[in-house]
């Protein structure tokens, strides 16, 4: 696709003479009024590229605006949004609900810091707490600080509660695991790309296959295991779905070994799956929610790590915290993000709009499509790479045809649209995603 190499971005300078005053002490005055005229394209990848790090490969797309399921490029192209911003968006491009909260709180109160009292951090607990049925919550930003923070609960947890000799506990995590890329989530990483150049690493991380119950069986004889973490459904592994049975299997296998079950909603939870969490599709219950992304409809960081008393009260004031963790617009945004989730039934139309996207996708010719999987409207097809196509062709010109997509590992195209896509649109975008692979 070709960008049409518009202007770049000049300033038309008017200078306004000033009167000098009667007392002639007064120099002229020059104001300037500048004029921007719009920016193509190409002039905000190259503007990237010379100013930002080099630390991500986007889609050449540059998008200026944002509603329910659709974005619009700064030249105007509308296009489906098909990633979600990796599921933050599961409520939809600016949800008015949610924006009129974060504006109604932002003229308030934004920010107290953890060292006072504020009058909204209690109402989310309370509401969060009481929506997955764990007593306590630990409100945190980012993702990644989610996982952080479990990690420093379990080894906590170990030491005061399990009884696990001082600094001996181990983390057992899965293959194929992705969850941040701060020091500790790259040491528990298998991805290179992630962890390659970085170490040397954290220490008592340890690392089993994905999917598979005798392996964790065998790690978990060791006494000095404090937790297992692990992802229901990987998703920037490839939306690698487990064997049924698989977490009912972890979660009986934690219980007898006297482990925790970390269980890594960030990207699965909140709707996006068919069911509010993940786990749910086989009704189990995890020591430790990780909760992030949707948790703000995408509007704002907002994270959290849910457990039970005799896990969460293990931290005293003073071992951990998050100057913006908890802050009022913070939780103000959550429970809109929450409550939307509810109000518009967005469980129950992921687990239709899924089947019906699944449905369609397995009819795509097997020669370019190798596979489909996924639950809910979190899904993936791999493509069969050949020296005339591969996964990153195939996304530009889903992009071309007005959908946007984005591979991960090379020969997977992830497909996750927001939760409130309804029949007829999902319909429209397997229409171009068809058209896309029969053009190959």
């Amino acid at each position: 696709m070709m960008f049409s190499k518009l202007t770049r971005p000049q300033s038309i300078v008017f200078l306004c003479r000033g009167v000098h005053s009667s007392l002639g002490s007064a120099n002229s005055v020059a104001t300037k009024k500048t004029i921007q005229r719009p920016v193509s394209s190409e002039y905000i990848f190259e503007r990237e590229a010379k100013y930002g790090a080099h630390n991500y490969h986007p889609l050449p797309v540059a998008l200026e605006k944002g509603k329910g399921i659709y974005v619009w490029d700064v030249e105007g192209r509308k296009y489906f949004d098909f990633l979600s911003a990796y599921s933050a968006v599961n409520q939809g491009h600016c949800h008015p609900k949610i924006v009129n909260a974060l504006k109604a709180q932002s003229e308030k109160l934004t920010l107290t810091s953890r060292a006072f009292y504020n009058d909204v951090l209690g109402e989310y607990e309370e509401m969060v707490t009481k929506m997955f049925n764990y007593n306590k919550v630990l409100p945190m930003n980012t993702g990644v600080e989610a996982g952080e923070t479990a990690c420093k609960l379990a080894r906590k947890w170990a030491y005061t509660v399990k009884g696990i000799p001082k600094y001996k506990a181990k983390i057992i995590f899965a293959a194929g695991n992705f969850w941040g890329r701060t020091m500790s989530a790259i040491s528990s990483s298998t991805d290179p790309s992630s962890y390659d150049g970085f170490g040397p690493f954290m220490p008592g991380f340890e690392v089993i296959p994905y999917n598979d119950l005798p392996a964790l069986e065998r790690a978990l004889q060791d006494p000095n295991v404090a937790a297992f973490m692990v992802e229901p459904i990987q998703g920037e592994a490839g939306v690698v779905v487990p064997d049924q049975g698989y977490l009912t299997g972890v979660r009986d296998l934690c219980t007898k070994h006297n482990v925790l079950f970390i269980a890594d909603e960030i990207q699965t939870g909140l709707a996006r799956t068919g069911k509010m969490l993940a786990v749910d599709h086989e009704n189990v219950r995890p020591d430790l929610i990780l909760l992030g992304k949707a948790l703000s409809g995408g509007l704002y960081p907002v994270s959290a790590v849910l457990c039970d008393d005799d896990i969460m009260l293990t931290i005293k004031p003073g071992e951990h915290g998050s100057t913006y963790g908890g802050n009022p617009l913070a939780c103000r945004i959550a429970m809109a993000a929450l409550e939307v989730i509810e109000e518009e039934e967005l469980v129950k139309n992921a687990e239709i709009m899924g089947n019906i996207l699944r449905n369609e996708l397995m009819k795509t010719p097997s020669d370019v499509v190798t596979c489909v999987r996924g639950k809910g409207l979190l899904n993936a097809i791999v493509i069969r790479e050949t020296k005339d196509y591969d996964a990153w062709k195939v996304c530009l010109r889903l992009r071309d045809n007005g959908l946007l997509a984005k591979p991960t590992h090379g020969d997977i195209i992830r497909l996750a649209p927001p939760l409130i896509i309804k029949e007829d649109e999902i319909r429209e975008c397997i229409e171009i995603i068809h058209k896309t692979i029969l053009s190959f």
